[in-house]
């Protein structure tokens, strides 16, 4: 089948189309299954139609948690003591089963969070593409094993990247097989054992992943599912026999873990959360490459990715003629139900979006302009038009809080210093994206912009589409905790720890 990534703009492979909807038909035979822990039930539904229910999960209990996590630190010295070649080839058969499942897996996610079907084809490949980036990795650096200098002929040392144990996962909906699969493939690879709580959302696809784990060969109890919602997540965080842990959502719920966390001495947590990405078009610039890559990074996925695109700086010489571009560009966007082949926006996650958008909205009519979309289209499903509104003051809470709909606000400016200091004026830092034709600009953006990822000139995406091996994904200041980034050279490191060994021969 034939690739598709983030970067994939349009298809017209009709082989593609093909296995999609093939795999469509076999998502919906899935629907109705009853799967998970012990404790209450809940139902994940569709949000382009809530009335489709997908699944009932039973939440894990507080009981449910400690018996996983203690199966997995049972496991975990005879996982860590597997050779790494071994804990690679077992990786790899796991992303070669994601492959091979990818146009069925692709359609439940398209049922379950409404991610359209290039967006969720990418969305799996993506995961096999991570675990075998972090397979790679492993075997580049032949397990993390280096000899060191020697201050005699007696005197032999190593340095040994050795796993933490334990190692916990909380992903979110909005990349509810990529954002488990990345962390979880790392950890798993490093030879830590693995527990997986997905955000409710996601609990259907998060199974999914677990089982392709299980039928790769990776033994059962080195890796564990925990469905549930935040009560799941607070047992998980506290529990004394996590060793590590990575996060991605909301800054507020990941500072929350990073203090937290760790209690008796220092462990490691990995936090993503999220960000509020500017883009800045300056007088040189392309405008229809920058309202292309405005319009696919602020409304793919309607908005809900922590990448989008949620603020741009015009340069004023270009202000309006830009604006009416990409409301242009806008304009012809489809919008509609995420399995079907013209759609590009689908649902919102759930009502609650809903009430951000319209809060939004709301606001904007009292203080800016709408200048396209602005209406819910639907209340059976979680639908509604992608959005630019103007006029606002370059401080209105619009331009600094993360919405997770799709939701543009658009400024101009009387120079490119002005925009850099109001693009780096957040505590945030994840994306950023620039447009110009000018060398001395880009250079100046590079230089001075405060963000982890970062795009000129992109008509596939101005703040969004990062892929394995390619653009190194994570943020700067609240965005990230850790300062490497998934999908690069330095991020499967973060789930070991060194250790010296000096041995003297007699």
């Amino acid at each position: 089948m034939t690739r598709v990534t983030y970067a994939t703009l349009s298809s017209e492979n009709e082989d593609l189309h093909t296995s999609y909807e093939a795999g469509l038909r076999t998502a919906n035979s899935w629907l109705g299954a009853t799967f998970a822990g012990n404790g209450e039930p809940f139902t994940v539904v569709s949000p382009a139609d809530p009335a489709k229910m997908l699944c009932t999960v039973h939440a894990a209990t507080e009981s449910d948690v400690d018996h996983a996590i203690s199966v997995a630190a049972a496991a975990a010295p005879r996982w860590a003591a597997t050779p790494w070649p071994v804990r690679v080839g077992l990786l790899r058969a796991a992303a070669d089963l994601i492959s091979d499942r990818c146009p069925e897996l692709a359609a439940l996610m398209s049922l379950e969070v409404g991610k359209n079907r290039l967006e969720a084809l990418g969305d799996v490949e993506e995961s096999a593409d991570l675990i075998r980036y972090y397979c790679t990795q492993v075997e580049s650096g032949n397990g993390f094993t280096v000899d060191m200098a020697r201050l005699s002929d007696h005197e032999h040392t190593r340095s040994v990247l050795r796993p933490y144990g334990v190692w916990a996962v909380i992903s979110p909906f909005n990349f509810p097989m990529a954002l488990a699969a990345g962390p979880l493939g790392a950890a798993l690879v490093a030879g830590n054992t693995v527990v997986l709580k997905p955000s409710p959302q996601g609990s259907y696809t998060a199974r999914k992943l677990y089982e392709c784990l299980l039928d790769a060969g990776v033994p059962a109890d080195v890796v564990h599912l925990l469905p549930g919602g935040d009560e799941v997540g607070r047992a998980v965080v506290r529990h004394p026999g996590v060793a590590g842990l990575t996060f991605t959502g909301s800054y507020e719920a990941g500072m929350s873990i990073h203090r937290e966390f760790a209690r008796d001495y220092p462990k490691p947590v990995l936090c993503e959360m999220g960000g509020k990405n500017p883009a800045i078009i300056t007088a040189s610039a392309d405008l229809d490459v920058a309202a292309a890559g405005v319009a696919r990074s602020a409304f793919g996925f309607s908005g809900q990715k922590c990448s989008a695109c949620s603020r741009v700086y015009v340069q004023r010489e270009v202000y309006q003629r830009f604006l009416a571009a990409l409301v242009k560009r806008t304009a012809a966007l489809g919008v509609g139900d995420p399995v079907l082949r013209d759609t590009f926006v689908g649902p919102v996650i759930d009502a609650d979006a809903v009430r951000r958008f319209e809060s939004a909205v709301e606001h904007t009519r009292k203080v800016g302009r709408v200048v396209a979309g602005g209406t819910v289209l639907s209340r059976e499903g979680y639908f509604v038009e992608p959005t630019i509104v103007t006029d606002l003051p370059v401080d209105d809470p619009l331009f600094v809080d993360e919405l997770f709909v799709p939701f543009v606000a658009v400024a101009p400016v009387d120079s490119l210093d002005e925009a850099l200091a109001l693009a780096n004026d957040s505590a945030l830092g994840l994306t950023a994206g620039f447009f110009s034709a000018d060398e001395r600009e880009i250079d100046q953006f590079l230089d001075t912009i405060e963000a982890g990822v970062v795009y000129v000139n992109r008509a596939a995406g101005a703040t969004t589409g990062a892929w394995p091996g390619v653009q190194p994904f994570g943020g700067w200041k609240g965005s990230g905790s850790s300062g490497k980034a998934g999908g690069g050279e330095h991020y499967v490191q973060l789930y070991l720890r060194e250790q010296s060994r000096t041995v003297v021969s007699r």
